[in-house]
């Protein structure tokens, strides 16, 4: 298994995890002390199946909220008072999630037990560990000092696309060893190793654990010998593409070769694991569709109460799907009737074809709940590449390598893409987002289809979506 099959779990956010963990279970068992007599036998307290399921009652809700919420990203950009207001916000979905657990199940919850009591502590105890977190830079755990063994034109990758100090909180450069046939010109890296030192000696004085391959001409020009010791040392040694692909999720397509494609692009499924995933899909549609239909009367009346009674309040649009198949995709209406009277575009940022619900419901998204009926129909999944229409794919298919990729796998409504890259409105970001597109392509599964579920939370609770 790569390291890159882990989407962002490394030590640092396993630390947070962890902690987290231990401080909700001190909180349950502090609350049970002080709300429990003690038992016939002596004890203070006798941990039996009843209270484990009250223990994961209350930790488990709670764990998977913070995580949607994005707390267990430590790329995170965010001040004191954000972080709180989403440990807040964690708080409040985990209390209603909690409670909808005892509904739905025979369990009961104890009496004397005050809940409101223990998810108040709970926030406290959570804001300070983050407080404490955050000022011991807990980033910082298990950084790994890395060597680039080129200097040119595929070393500078690593700046272009990992441009901001948050995406190398995991790393740290040591430098650059200029390699033969190394592009320098177009290259802007830094640190620069200049002297005649060996390699042995720059990686033992630097504390290197890991060398990134990153010559622009490999063949004949790479130390074999000096790499074998390191590796007998137990340095890892990895590739430029592999290296970019597991420290931001994306593919570099413009720097790989067509046989990556062939043997790395695509995971599948068997047929039997496609009905299942389907299943999987249409389950979490008939949820969210018996959890918001208040939600989708109130957009479909805001919509009337702007428009018109006669306006209408869905629309559909031809969309590329698996294999290039098109299929009608399900909004609801965001923009005037006319929005295309002068020709096909693609929406933009501040796009004044959009009505003032329309940017309300885009910022929460929640214009593409009627996508569920797309879902339940089989042409989308809820994870996958958004599906373009077929008038721009098939400007992007002759102008980007590999767009055509995209189409290996059903097109979804949240994705790998959208979590990680902005909202994107020409050629420039169809490009980056294909990158993340590959990515996700490559490594999918269910297990990952979970994580961008949750984590697409995030996006919905603050506004970020489009």
């Amino acid at each position: 298994m790569t390291h890159a099959k882990f989407h962002d779990l490394n030590l640092s956010n396993a630390v947070l995890i962890f902690s987290d963990i231990f401080v909700l279970f001190g909180i349950f068992w502090c609350v049970q002390l002080t709300t429990n007599t003690p038992d016939p036998s002596g004890d203070l307290y006798v941990w039996d199946v009843i209270n484990v399921v009250h223990l994961i009652y209350f930790t488990l809700p709670l764990q998977l909220t913070l995580l949607s919420v994005g707390l267990y990203n430590e790329k995170i950009r965010e001040s004191y008072s954000g972080i709180a207001a989403r440990i807040l916000v964690a708080i409040s979905l985990a209390y209603m999630l909690s409670t909808s657990l005892y509904l739905i199940t025979p369990m009961s919850f104890p009496e004397g037990f005050s809940r409101e009591w223990m998810y108040t502590t709970a926030l406290v105890a959570l804001v300070l560990v983050r407080y404490i977190a955050i000022r011991s830079r807990y980033q910082m755990l298990g950084r790994l000092k890395v060597l680039v063994l080129g200097a040119g034109e595929r070393a500078s990758l690593i700046n272009r696309c990992m441009r901001r100090q948050s995406d190398r909180v995991r790393i740290d450069i040591i430098g650059y060893i200029p390699m033969p046939g190394d592009n320098q010109e177009t290259s802007n890296v830094s640190p620069i190793f200049t002297s005649n030192e060996s390699l042995e000696a720059i990686v033992q004085q630097n504390n290197i654990k890991e060398i990134i391959i990153a010559a622009d001409e490999r063949r004949g020009n790479l130390p074999i010998d000096s790499l074998s010791w390191c590796k007998m040392q137990g340095i890892q040694i990895i590739e430029i593409i592999d290296f970019i692909e597991r420290e931001s999720g994306q593919v570099a397509v413009d720097h790989i070769h067509p046989s990556w494609v062939i043997f790395n692009a695509l995971s599948t499924r068997n047929r039997v694991g496609q009905r299942l995933y389907w299943l999987f899909n249409c389950a979490i549609a008939l949820f969210i569709l018996l959890a918001t239909w208040p939600m989708l009367i109130a957009v479909i009346l805001m919509i009337k109460w702007e428009d018109g009674f006669n306006a209408p309040v869905l629309y559909s649009q031809e969309r590329t799907g698996l294999k290039g198949k098109s299929f009608a995709i399900y909004k609801f209406r965001s923009m005037r009737t006319d929005a295309e009277k002068m020709g096909v575009q693609m929406a933009s940022r501040a796009d004044p074809r959009i009505t003032r619900v329309g940017q309300f419901i885009r910022k929460y998204r929640l214009d593409e709940l009627p996508q569920l009926i797309n879902v339940l129909k089989g042409d989308m999944n809820f994870v996958g590449p958004r599906p373009e229409r077929p008038y721009f794919t098939t400007q992007f298919e002759q102008s980007i390598p590999y767009y055509n990729h995209r189409l290996f796998v059903k097109p979804g409504l949240t994705g790998w893409a959208q979590l990680k890259y902005p909202y994107g409105e020409g050629i420039e970001d169809a490009i980056e987002k294909l990158k993340f597109d590959l990515y996700y392509i490559k490594h999918r599964s269910l297990i990952l289809d979970i994580l961008i579920l949750i984590r697409t939370s995030e996006i919905v609770l603050f506004g970020k979506g489009r």
